[in-house]
């Protein structure tokens, strides 16, 4: 375990730490939605600090004659940290043998960073850096109104776009909470349930994916994004009272487009 995680200073037992690593690894499995979608590279470390682009800047000058340097250009992996407090007595009740202990803020928390990360992907964060796969795409967005336009028929529309394109399949649509429920509720003009309808039509998967906003067709074939982690996320040790502990989830990452017309976004509106 990483030195900068702190964890030797808090005062939790390393069973307790098992079952806070476990809470965290069940909520995150769910919630990342969008790292199934793109390729994944990592964990490579706390110290890994930027994702190699594979290109240099301008010719500069150096110090001596017929010598010139380029700077290789690289982009930085951003610090993503959430921190929550757990009550100490409820830890204490985990040593206990408790097998309802309160950990509603580590939940909370795996919830707010796995939505940090499936938006930075999916749309973009300007301030780290990261053109998310949304904002790079090159082709218009579909327009959903509810109770007007057939979802199926929009998936139809973005998996055609993306083979008019030359990107091949399978494909994934990825979702919003609300959109998701609606579709996993729908059916289609034939009372066929929407979301295997949907399925057939993608030959990938259907993902709930929390903050993202209305929905994402995007190629599975590989080699179109690219999501770098350096440190997976971890938990880190923060501060303590008499009462209460505070921990916090961090993860370090860069993401990048390779081929921005892999995707379609569904908006609805």
């Amino acid at each position: 375990m990483s030195g900068h995680l702190l964890r030797r200073h808090a005062p939790i037992p390393s069973e307790v730490w098992d079952l806070l690593e476990q809470e965290a690894k069940d909520r995150l499995s769910v919630a990342l939605g969008a790292r199934r979608l793109v390729d994944f590279a990592g964990p490579k470390g706390w110290e890994h600090s930027a994702t190699n682009l594979g290109r240099v800047g301008p010719v500069v000058s150096a110090p001596a004659e017929g010598v010139i340097a380029r700077t290789r250009r690289v982009l930085p992996l951003t610090e993503l940290r959430g921190d929550f407090v757990l009550q100490r007595e409820e830890l204490v009740n985990a040593t206990r043998g408790a097998a309802d202990v309160d950990l509603t803020p580590l939940d909370e928390a795996a919830h707010r960073v796995a939505s940090v990360e499936n938006a930075a992907v999916l749309h973009g964060w300007p301030e780290a850096g990261i053109e998310g796969v949304v904002p790079a795409s090159p082709h218009q967005p579909l327009r959903h109104q509810p109770g007007t336009t057939a979802y199926d028929d929009l998936v139809a529309s973005a998996v055609a776009a993306l083979k008019r394109a030359g990107i091949a399949g399978p494909y994934a649509l990825a979702l919003g909470p609300a959109e998701w429920a609606a579709i996993v509720e729908g059916s289609d003009s034939g009372g066929y349930p929407l979301i295997r309808h949907l399925g057939d039509i993608l030959g990938g998967p259907i993902e709930w994916v929390p903050g993202v906003e209305g929905g994402v067709v995007l190629s599975l074939r590989g080699g179109d994004y690219l999501l770098e982690v350096g440190e997976d996320l971890s938990l880190g040790y923060d501060s303590h009272t008499d009462e209460t502990v505070g921990l916090y989830l961090e993860e370090t990452l860069s993401f990048r487009v390779a081929t921005p017309e892999a995707a379609v976004a569904i908006l609805t509106v």
